[in-house]
């Protein structure tokens, strides 16, 4: 009940001040010439029609901000200022001085105290509605003296002289000290020069909750603290700006507003950002599109249609240019050395050229901080060694962003908190949106960086498993037929005179024997290199895979096949060899069609068929896997697409320099997931 009663009370007050207003506007505008003023809007104008309307929504949502209540009074007072200054006006116009001296003393004590309230109170108790520290008492006890003082003084104001007073006629004061004339004057100076001084330190309190204040409660702050500051300005300038302080008088309930309700959905500094950018631009291009189009008449008398149109074209030529130098300019006045961030890019960029992909991550990370001024930023990379770099503490609920590398996911960038001294602003969005492609870049690198540890890792370990294979083989198979096959020869020898028939069993199972080592050693070299590739050569051993089927296959040879590094021989072989396995143990085809291709560059090779594709949730086997890495071991690539009629597609691609020993050349190895379709012996290596 007790806040419905508030709302109620507050939505009267800003209806009251609404009509006040609107009345003593009327009034004003109705007066006689002479007593009419020379400049209608004032500053009680802002304040009785902006502060009420915004103080009363502001008890609608929070009945118990005190700050909400400050402005519905002091907007009141503001409003009552305008209507008894205008009725005092008016009844001076008819005559009845006596009434219009008596409004004069409500119109200055109303006059004064909303001033008290609104430029020294309210700017005191923003945004917590307590003062910053007790400190800051003798402020509020000085502007309550010198206000009281002052209303006192101007209502025993002596009789003015005349020829300086404003109105046609003197309105008398019936309380009027006329001893006071020779120090009235320095006397009301004084006051007004202390209340200016409570007023500047008023602001000066914003600034020091400002620099203690949480990076949530400064960017609260940073809403009151750019609006008084705006009113104390045109305040201290004097009647020349009174215009421009009636307008700016509206915009502090404003900004009062943004700072209890929305000061987390919009920073100030992204206003003020944003206003510097688009009236620089507006200034500048209006400049040069008057003068151009001057220029243009001047030079070409009677052709206003082209000097119009040269001037559109130069303003344009101009406008992104300009947008982006302001735009720069007011970072760096705003957020300092981190402002720009095309200097952050360039410190990013030495960063990485002096680091391996490892340290290079943190440096980014570091970059991203500092240019962030956050509490803690981390990039998290997908299958990367390290896979998580983080500088500071990002906290439990940090951002995330995710880095995407030419369309591959690559990992995500963490952001905390925003630090002490920084606003979270469309500054950072500017930030992020600079740096987030170099962070992918070194993220990719990292992962790239992984993956080639890894196939050298799983290289050597292949390497080291063939050696451990043959040493077996030769040891226990090989090894020991020889020794059989030698006691077997000792045996017959010494058997050949005594028993020339058992001298014979021996030396026929010494043939068998043979023929056992020679199929052994026959698979040992078969294993390392097909000897089809030695007989036949590239084509003709794939022509010989080819015809094994079914079903069989066709072969397409373009370009020479001869000469080619024994690397690439036999990785092309293997490839053929697992691909047409795959076709004929899985896919169901009834065509596949081998292409051999070479030219100066590299040897490309393709198996397609007609089958049944891919499988959905197809994962990559043995042999797919064995082929992708038989093509990057070269510095190649090896796809294994499905295509959309049906069938299955497999590309490989084997640099001829790179196998030679030399820089490859061409596209980067590719990393598509592969599909396993079976595996034949040469796949499992």
């Amino acid at each position: 009940m007790d806040e419905r009663r508030g709302r109620t009370v507050a939505s009267v007050m800003a209806a009251t001040a609404l009509a006040l207003t609107s009345f003593g506007l009327l009034v004003q505008l109705r007066l006689p010439p002479e007593w009419r003023s020379p400049v209608m809007v004032s500053p009680d104008l802002g304040v009785g029609l902006a502060f009420p309307l915004v103080g009363a929504f502001l008890v609608w949502q929070r009945p118990r901000l005190s700050l909400a209540w400050l402005m519905c009074v002091g907007g009141l007072l503001g409003a009552g200022n305008v209507i008894f200054a205008a009725l005092m006006l008016r009844y001076a116009a008819w005559g009845e001085f006596a009434v219009a001296g008596v409004l004069r003393w409500i119109d200055v004590a109303f006059w004064a105290v909303a001033g008290f309230l609104l430029a020294i109170v309210l700017p005191l108790y923003s945004p917590t509605g307590r003062l910053p520290s007790r400190r800051w008492r003798p402020v509020v006890v000085a502007g309550v003296v010198a206000t009281v003082a002052e209303i006192v003084l101007i209502v025993v104001r002596p009789t003015p002289d005349p020829a300086t007073y404003a109105w046609p006629v003197v309105i008398p004061n019936a309380l009027a000290i006329e001893a006071l004339a020779p120090y009235y004057d320095l006397v009301l100076q004084v006051l007004l020069y202390a209340i200016q001084v409570c007023v500047v330190a008023a602001l000066l309190s914003l600034v020091v909750r400002l620099r203690r204040a949480d990076p949530v409660t400064r960017r609260q702050i940073a809403w009151p603290l750019v609006a008084f500051a705006g009113y104390v300005a045109f305040y201290l300038a004097g009647e020349s700006t009174v215009v421009l302080a009636s307008a700016w008088t509206a915009i502090i309930p404003l900004a009062i507003l943004f700072s209890a309700l929305r000061y987390r959905l919009y920073g100030i500094d992204t206003v003020i950002s944003r206003t510097f950018v688009a009236a620089g631009v507006l200034a500048v291009v209006s400049g040069v599109y008057f003068g151009v189009s001057g220029l243009s008449s001047l030079l070409a008398s009677g052709f206003h249609q082209v000097a119009g149109l040269a001037a559109a074209l130069f303003s344009g030529a101009f406008f992104q240019p300009l947008r982006r130098a302001l735009q720069r300019a007011v970072d760096r006045m705003l957020y300092g050395r981190v402002g720009d961030p095309r200097v952050l890019t360039d410190r990013l960029t030495q960063e990485v050229r002096r680091a391996d992909p490892a340290d290079a991550l943190a440096a980014v990370v570091a970059v991203v901080r500092d240019g962030l001024a956050v509490d803690g930023a981390a990039v998290e990379v997908t299958d990367g060694r390290p896979g998580y770099v983080e500088s500071g503490d990002v906290g439990g609920t940090p951002r995330e962003i995710s880095l995407v590398w030419h369309g591959e996911p690559v990992g995500r960038l963490l952001i905390g908190e925003p630090g002490a001294r920084r606003f979270a602003a469309a500054h950072d969005e500017r930030v992020i949106a600079t740096l987030l492609p170099h962070v992918a870049d070194v993220a990719h690198a990292v992962r790239m960086a992984a993956d080639l540890q890894r196939s050298r890792e799983r290289i050597l370990a292949t390497r080291e498993e063939e050696r451990r294979r043959l040493r077996r083989d030769l040891h226990d198979g090989l090894g020991q037929t020889l020794s059989g096959m030698a006691m077997t020869i000792n045996m017959a020898r010494l058997s050949l005179k005594r028993s020339p028939a058992t001298a014979d069993d021996l030396l026929r199972d010494l043939r068998t024997g043979m023929e056992a080592v020679t199929s052994d050693i026959r698979e040992l070299v078969y294993g390392l290199r097909p000897p089809a590739l030695d007989d036949l050569g590239l084509a003709g051993a794939v022509r010989a895979l080819a015809e094994e089927g079914p079903p069989a296959a066709e072969v397409v040879i373009e370009g020479e096949t001869t000469g080619l590094p024994a690397a690439v021989e036999v990785a092309a072989y293997r490839v053929v060899q697992e691909a047409l396995t795959n076709v004929r143990r899985h896919a169901e085809a009834t065509r596949v069609r081998v292409t051999l291709r070479r030219d100066a560059a590299d040897l490309r090779v393709c198996v397609t068929d007609d089958g049944i594709g891919l499988p959905e949730g197809r994962r990559a086997g043995v042999g797919t896997s064995s082929m992708r890495e038989r093509a990057a071991e070269l510095g190649g690539s090896c796809l294994i697409v499905a295509v959309p009629e049906g069938g299955t597609v497999v590309e490989a691609r084997f640099p001829l320099t790179a196998a030679l020993g030399e820089p490859p050349s061409g596209d980067q190895p590719e990393s598509l997931a592969g599909h396993h379709r079976g595996s034949g012996r040469a796949g499992l290596r």
